[in-house]
């Protein structure tokens, strides 16, 4: 078993922490998190992926856990995470690398590849699929807004203060209700899960879970340390992503269907509350033709949203496949 090392680093004009194993000399491969995670929802892979013979490094992502977040939402734009991820690599001295993104860790990772195939050797994303060509004129916000008369969870993180103010009131009934609500053990879930909206009194976590229950696959030792580590930053910074989806969908324009040059493999759960966001049935059955060259998409059934946790073996057995066929 290769330890978990921690380290803090200056990159980008901020100070990211990363979780690391492996010898510093191997291959690297970079995993990325989402909301609401940290570098531990990759804890499965980072001795994995060492004994394996890569170095396996796991940020916390700007805004997130032991990382800088800093105070304007303006700094939380997909441009400013891939510059992050760039320069880790070269603090960390690689010249290539392999990307691997979850949830939100999914479009850095796969927008890191789209810019940066002179530095990428693979991708791989998890649970959200590569960016499909845009479509209509109208912001994202807009459109669930109006398709979910703003009850969509994107609408409700971007109300300053409001999801922020929950999730920080109870972090453990929080990091509980996310892991448990969005799995594939939860029956709601069965076969697909329903929209992702806020309850009728404002609020999210009662429509995520209200039984305070935690999946087969996360132990209450696990809940401890989520909690924990959030107590630098809170949940301010990971919604702060959010809060940047129309930002992001205007300077999308600046790679607008911009093919992937290198290899990727998209994984998702078959019990996914992304895959049931309209249009992602469409843009799941475009993927071989909108980007050539990703691998046949791998769909894990039973799964639900958090993938390298519900499913680490077959997470790991498919990272380890895919890497070794890469040049």
């Amino acid at each position: 078993m290769h330890a978990i090392e921690h380290h803090d680093v200056r990159v980008n004009g901020i100070t990211l922490h990363y979780a690391a194993a492996g010898d510093p000399d191997a291959p690297l491969v970079v995993l990325l998190h989402g909301f609401p995670e940290c570098w531990y929802s990759w804890r499965h892979q980072l001795p994995a992926l060492a004994a394996a013979g890569y170095r396996a490094v796991a940020p916390d992502q700007r805004g997130y856990g032991r990382s800088d977040a800093p105070g304007s939402v303006d700094a939380y734009a997909l441009p400013h995470m891939v510059g992050d991820v760039v320069s880790l690599t070269r603090a960390l001295g690689a010249p290539r690398f392999a990307v691997v993104g979850h949830d939100w860790g999914a479009p850095v990772a796969w927008l890191t590849a789209l810019l940066r195939p002179d530095l990428v050797r693979g991708v791989v994303g998890l649970s959200v699929a590569p960016p499909a060509p845009r479509q209509g004129d109208t912001p994202p916000l807009a459109v669930m807004d109006a398709l979910f008369q703003g009850r969509f969870y994107w609408n409700y993180f971007n109300r300053p203060g409001i999801a922020d103010a929950e999730f920080a009131a109870d972090p453990e009934r929080t990091f509980r209700a996310f892991l448990y609500g969005a799995s594939g053990d939860n029956p709601r879930n069965d076969p697909r899960p329903p929209q992702p909206l806020v309850q009728a009194d404002g609020s999210f976590l009662g429509a995520l879970d209200d039984t305070k229950r935690i999946p087969w696959w996360v132990t209450e030792e696990d809940i401890a340390v989520f909690a924990s580590e959030y107590a630098k930053n809170g949940f301010t910074g990971g919604l702060n992503w959010y809060r940047n989806l129309d930002r992001n969908w205007e300077l999308s324009a600046a790679w607008d269907g911009l093919p992937l040059r290198v290899p990727g493999l998209y994984v998702y759960g078959d019990r996914d509350l992304v895959g049931s966001f309209p249009g992602m049935d469409a843009l799941i059955e475009a993927l071989p033709r909108t980007h050539p060259t990703l691998a046949p998409t791998l769909t894990l059934p039973g799964c639900g949203h958090w993938t390298q946790q519900e499913r680490p073996e077959e997470v790991n057995e498919a990272l380890l496949g895919f890497l070794a066929g890469l040049d």
